[in-house]
């Protein structure tokens, strides 16, 4: 079976931040690295937001995404901007059910427009567009089974290449997904997770890393 992205967004009430006009990075290190955080200070520039239903926040040297909502994605960004990135972050679901989504996000432009590829703690993957708030999915018609993820409670390794107008999702270091779109060539990075029917899903983030493709 294969699995539909989600279609509904985090509203706009509770807007996080905007890439557009984004602080440039630092020039990349010999090793490529433009940007790299393992959320240890908490001052790093990363959203740090409560909601009634969950938050986006840093947690004990983690950065955790909780969604006890059904059917939302829960997004945060730390203000930069980025043309071509490998961006690349170790999840761990540690909460909710296995029907989930959780993954990175690059060339975000504001909250309805940006690029994102997710896996699912039960076995999918996929690359979305969001484009003025809808969620298209752009590597396949809809989210399909990859073997490289590991399922459950249990921690995998996410990068997401979006060079030119090459999109590429490798989890575990094997490429689940491609697409091809030029809509946007810059913008910011983040980090995503969310839900569907069951609400709860509890994720944690860490050593994420932007480097040079």
């Amino acid at each position: 079976m294969v699995r539909f992205a989600l279609v509904v967004f985090l509203l706009s009430a509770f807007t996080l931040s905007c890439a557009v006009g984004g602080s440039t990075p630092a020039p990349a290190t010999e090793d490529g690295i433009l940007f790299q955080d393992d959320f240890s200070d908490n001052g790093s520039g990363w959203d740090r937001v409560t909601f009634e239903t969950g938050e986006t926040d840093y947690n004990d040297g983690v950065y955790r995404i909780y969604v006890n909502e059904a059917s939302v994605d829960y997004w945060a960004n730390p203000g930069l901007n980025f043309t071509d990135v490998r961006v690349e972050v170790e999840a761990t679901k540690v909460g909710g059910s296995d029907d989930n989504d959780l993954g990175i996000i690059c060339r975000y432009q504001d909250t309805e427009n940006f690029y994102f590829a997710v896996i699912s703690s039960d076995g999918f993957a996929g690359i979305v567009k969001a484009e003025a708030g809808e969620q298209t999915p752009i590597s396949s018609e809809a989210l399909e089974p990859a073997s490289a993820v590991r399922e459950g409670n249990t921690t995998n390794t996410i990068r997401f290449d979006c060079v030119g107008e090459s999109l590429t999702l490798l989890v575990n270091g094997t490429q689940v997904a491609t697409a091809t779109d030029a809509e946007w060539a810059a913008g910011d990075v983040g980090l995503l997770a969310g839900t569907f029917d069951v609400p709860g899903t509890d994720v944690h983030f860490d050593n994420f890393v932007v480097r040079e493709p």
